[in-house]
């Protein structure tokens, strides 16, 4: 049987002052989807209950990391703003530097460990065997 880290795609990882954790997928749009999945678990977010809210989102970045690091944190700023998590997120068009995605959102019940934001620090997205790989630091 498959280790939880394995299925999740993503593991949390000591770090002095903050908060991080490691992600890999097998190409960039796995990657961010398993990076969306890892911020909310470790946020600890719980979804309620009720209709799911249809929004698009179009994000951009100078290249693969900054536009990593604007799709986290527009999805904290969704909590931060409206108290609304990701149910789904499907993306729509993604290049190295814009993403457009679909997002079914729903308001959080519980949101345990406050993120202030996804940070850049020593970030860098690196191939693997399997595919691709990045350590995120979260800034708590």
């Amino acid at each position: 049987m498959p280790e939880t880290r394995e299925i999740l795609g993503f593991e949390e990882i000591e770090h002095t002052a903050d908060w991080a954790y490691r992600v890999w997928g097998s190409n960039l749009e796995e990657l961010f989807i398993r990076a969306a999945q890892g911020l909310y678990y470790l946020a600890g977010a719980k979804l309620g209950e009720g209709e799911s809210i249809e929004r698009e989102i179009e994000v951009r970045g100078i290249d693969a990391e900054s536009l990593l690091v604007a799709t986290l944190n527009e999805l904290l700023h969704l909590h931060d703003q409206e108290n609304l998590a990701v149910e789904t997120l499907n993306i729509l068009l993604f290049e190295p530097t814009r993403m457009e995605a679909k997002l079914s959102l729903k308001p959080v019940q519980e949101w345990i460990k406050d993120i202030k934001a996804a940070t850049y620090h020593n970030i860098a997205i690196k191939p693997t065997e399997e595919g691709l790989e990045v350590t995120l630091v979260l800034d708590v």
